[in-house]
């Protein structure tokens, strides 16, 4: 008869593949040959490093099967090197900086024509703007602009972007634009007739924004067409939700905007 002998080989030693387990910061497990058992403390090329509840720290090879897990017998390995993060962005796109405290306050000025304009430009561009100390000011309309112009007094330490709606050949916004423009004042414009047509159909949950019949009011046109309630303010605060990051706006408003931060915020010219 043939004679049976057991296999007294320990389970850390058979050949029967093992649950590969990444050793991760903190992992409890046991070194199969020695009974060490600790918590990883570091993992690098090839080796771990487990640390006891005493304090004491072993180093071992990261050998197949060499440790327990819960009892079981796993093949530690190094764990994945972590995806390179992206750097994290402001609504306007800018790479944010995280910490930043506010500049204090430039002596040049962004203008607008509303509230409205002010809040849009304020939720996508606030975070650069108090990074470059530009602080935004709402005019209620732009027929008094030459007067204000005068009275800012802008010049190379203190220069004044004007921001205007339905800048467009022709208009009475473009006249009082060209009265005014200088070395040390920008106005820059889009073309619609209200910045709320500035953001994007799609971000507001509708398909596009109504045409108003000329010598209605353009907003209560707007509320009435896409039977809204008839107040404006809460039709605002409707559009201004559905604003998340500069991809919410038509790109007519975006490149006017970063256009005036880039000028106020352009170096002083050096003395002659």
């Amino acid at each position: 008869m043939r004679s049976y002998s057991p296999d007294l080989t320990p389970p850390w030693k058979k050949g029967t593949p093992a649950p590969e387990v990444p050793a991760e910061l903190d992992l409890v497990v046991e070194e199969v040959t020695t009974g060490f058992c600790g918590a990883v403390l570091r993992c690098e090329a090839g080796t771990v490093t487990l640390e006891d509840r005493f304090g004491k720290q072993r180093v071992f090879p990261l050998a197949a099967r060499g440790f327990l897990l819960e009892g079981k017998v796993v093949t530690l390995v190094r764990p994945p090197a972590p995806a390179p993060s992206r750097p994290a962005r402001t609504a306007s796109g800018s790479v944010a900086v995280p910490g930043a405290r506010a500049r204090v306050a430039r002596a040049g000025r962004i203008y607008v024509e509303g509230r409205h304009d002010a809040e849009l430009v304020e939720k996508v561009w606030g975070d650069d703007l108090r990074i470059e100390g530009v602080v935004v000011e709402y005019l209620s309309g732009i027929d008094d602009l030459p007067a204000i112009v005068a009275d800012f007094a802008p010049g190379p330490d203190a220069r004044l972007g004007v921001l205007v709606d339905h800048l467009v050949p022709g208009s009475k916004e473009s006249r009082i634009a060209a009265a005014v423009t200088g070395a040390d004042v920008l106005v820059a414009g889009h073309p619609y007739i209200d910045v709320w047509e500035a953001v994007k159909p799609a971000s507001v949950g509708i398909g596009s924004w109504p045409v108003v019949p000329r010598g209605e009011d353009w907003k209560t046109g707007v509320c009435r067409a896409l039977g809204w309630p008839p107040n404006t303010g809460a039709a605002w605060q409707r559009i201004l939700s559905g604003v998340r990051t500069y991809r919410d706006l038509e790109p007519e408003l975006l490149g006017r905007v970063e256009e005036l931060i880039d000028f106020v915020t352009a170096p002083t010219p050096p003395l002659p």
